[in-house]
């Protein structure tokens, strides 16, 4: 310790040129103070799923290797035709509170119930966030694009009860958590999207919960748009929204959209948050568990799932693993070496698993 400290004052007292208060990429940041115990290894149920699902869950394991990250994974067999979570993974994610999961294939028609949908249902997940924005390096039609689409996870069309109504209860939540997340992530502007014109009931109640929480937070911008011109605006202007707030049904559609204009499903991170549990799985659901030929080649796209994951250890905590994994992922993405197939290259899983883990700091 007095070798770092005399190396440090050494740093600071040298004669210098110029001063810079703007952080390089390798500065560490002395804001975050951990509590006692909180370097303890946390537990994180691991459902890798179907399709694409075990790769790109085994890329996450691989880097949270490398990295000597505090977790460990308690892995369960999941898949998309079961008529039900089994009981012990309902019971390991509430003992620990947190899940990573790859894409569950969910039947079309013929009354099967999705398993995502139900997971939801049974954790109390009300809020699904999806982060879509522009990575430096991959060309997209449209550059500053930075948007987080918040949609309510539980209830409405989606919810699997087709002409199920939205309540004054979660409408007033979901509303509240948007708003919060605004706040906290120092966003400046909430967007409401429905279908009130339509929908006055439903819609209606949706939107006057978004108005009354929207007066407790004077300093974030308020506005509301139509579903139909929200597409439009969605992709030919993007870059003008920042916090997109929906029912469960819009924002489905709302957020894969964004990730088709930001750079594809496969590289947006997201997640489903409750009171008492979080799940993270790649952010946009198109193409989350992925064709056949794709998972036969073993070159389906890690990006989602290990940004995603950085995103679960910001939430364990553990923010500077979450720089470091985060960090490492957009140098290869910037590099352009190693990027699968979705991304303009022909490299697989390993490979960019490889240039990932080669780029941890």
């Amino acid at each position: 310790m007095a070798r770092r400290s005399f190396s440090l004052l050494k740093t600071l007292t040298k004669p210098t040129t110029s001063f810079s208060l703007t952080p390089t990429p390798t500065s560490r940041s002395v804001t975050y103070m951990p509590r006692p115990g909180d370097g303890a290894p946390r537990a994180v149920t691991l459902i890798p799923g179907d399709g694409i699902g075990p790769l790109v869950t085994d890329a996450v394991e691989q880097v949270m290797n490398a990295m000597h990250a505090p977790v460990y994974f308690e892995k369960y067999e999941v898949h998309g035709d079961m008529n039900r979570f089994p009981a012990e993974v309902i019971e390991s994610i509430k003992k620990n509170k947190v899940c990573l999961k790859g894409g569950l294939k969910t039947p079309v028609g013929g009354g099967v119930s999705s398993l995502n949908v139900s997971l939801r249902k049974e954790l109390d997940l009300y809020a699904s966030l999806v982060n879509c924005f522009n990575l430096p390096g991959l060309p997209t039609r449209h550059e500053n694009v930075d948007i987080v689409v918040i949609r309510e996870n539980t209830e409405g069309e989606y919810s699997g009860l087709e002409h199920e109504v939205i309540t004054k209860f979660c409408s007033e939540r979901i509303a509240k958590y948007a708003f919060e997340y605004a706040y906290l992530n120092n966003r400046k502007h909430v967007t409401a999207v429905h279908k009130a014109n339509i929908m006055k009931l439903a819609d209606g109640l949706f939107l006057e919960s978004c108005r009354e929480v929207a007066t407790k937070y004077p300093s974030i911008k308020y506005s509301e748009i139509i579903v139909d011109n929200c597409c439009m605006q969605l992709v030919s202007k993007p870059e003008q929204f920042d916090v997109m707030v929906t029912p469960n049904l819009y924002g489905n559609l709302v957020a894969n959209t964004a990730a088709g204009i930001a750079g594809g499903t496969g590289v947006m991170p997201g997640g489903n948050v409750g009171a008492d549990y979080a799940v993270f799985e790649q952010g946009a659901s198109a193409g989350n568990v992925g064709k056949e030929k794709m998972v036969e080649q073993k070159k389906a796209n890690p990006v989602a799932l290990l940004l995603s994951s950085a995103m679960m250890l910001r939430h364990l905590q553990f923010p500077s693993f979450a720089d470091r994994l985060e960090t490492a992922v957009k140098r290869v993405i910037s590099e352009g070496k190693c990027r699968t197939k979705d991304l303009g290259g022909d490299s697989t899983t390993q490979e960019v698993v490889d240039a990932v883990i080669a780029n941890l700091d």
